[in-house]
């Protein structure tokens, strides 16, 4: 490679590589991709890369976990300009095989919440994590090395109107749950559809009225000791894993 490694990063998943291709294709600098995957993500993947142009290298598995240690890769990762970050939620939603599960978050503007919730994000399997241009702390090293590799992996959305975007996402069929803590309803009472949207504000402020007003329905969470709320990345973890569980159990 002409570029040097300290110009390029690496991300893995398909849902962020091929993401990636869709809307930054100059970004990728090749895909290495486990030659043992034959699957439909895989041939997905191989016709966005062929499209672009973006070269497609098949290697041992053992190579990919020896490039991103520890990292649950999916089999494929891809070398990408570091400096180019930029990706849009269609981007991400017209990659997905399954409902959306994402997480918005309102008002955050530490580095290292921010990274913390990028990393349940990734546990939990969440297709994306989207934030407001203003009034948040943005994808800063400081959050990138709090995310402990979950920046590389799941898609981080950057828009200039929140309220508008959560009203993209409802005519997308994605039901947008916000969290509140004088909310009626609870976490754990709560019905939602699987295609969800997860809003969550900064711990003490909360959601802004306008978030609050767009969402389709207000949640809280059951809090039975002295404390009255939990910190951002808490309740994300809280939130998600619950949602996940009931698509697990088919709820």
């Amino acid at each position: 490679m002409a570029e040097s490694r300290s110009q390029t990063r690496s991300i893995h998943g398909f849902h962020a590589i091929i993401a990636k291709l869709r809307h930054d294709p100059e970004a990728v600098k090749e895909i290495y991709l486990d030659a043992n995957r034959q699957d439909g993500r895989a041939k997905d993947l191989l016709r966005h890369a062929e499209t672009q142009g973006v070269r497609v290298i098949p290697v041992d598995g053992k190579r990919l976990d020896g490039m991103a240690p520890g990292a649950r890769h999916q089999g494929v990762i891809a070398l990408v300009d570091a400096r180019i970050r930029h990706i849009t939620l269609d981007d991400v939603l017209d990659t997905l095989d399954e409902p959306a599960l994402l997480l918005v978050l309102d008002g955050i503007t530490d580095p290292r919440n921010l990274g913390a919730c990028l990393r349940v994000a990734d546990a939990v399997g969440a297709h994306a994590v989207v934030a407001p241009k203003d009034r948040a702390v943005g994808l800063t090293d400081v959050a990138i090395k709090a995310a402990s590799g979950a920046a590389e992996t799941v898609p981080y959305v950057v828009v200039t109107n929140l309220a508008r975007s959560l009203r993209e996402m409802k005519e997308r069929d994605i039901w947008v749950v916000g969290t509140a803590g004088e909310a009626t309803s609870t976490l754990y009472e709560a019905q939602w559809p699987e295609a969800t949207a997860w809003v969550l504000g900064a711990e003490g402020e909360g959601l802004r009225r306008l978030t609050r007003e767009t969402c389709d329905a207000l949640v809280s969470i059951p809090m039975l000791g002295s404390v009255e709320s939990l910190n951002v990345s808490v309740a994300t973890g809280v939130c998600l894993f619950e949602a996940r569980r009931r698509r697990m159990a088919g709820a």
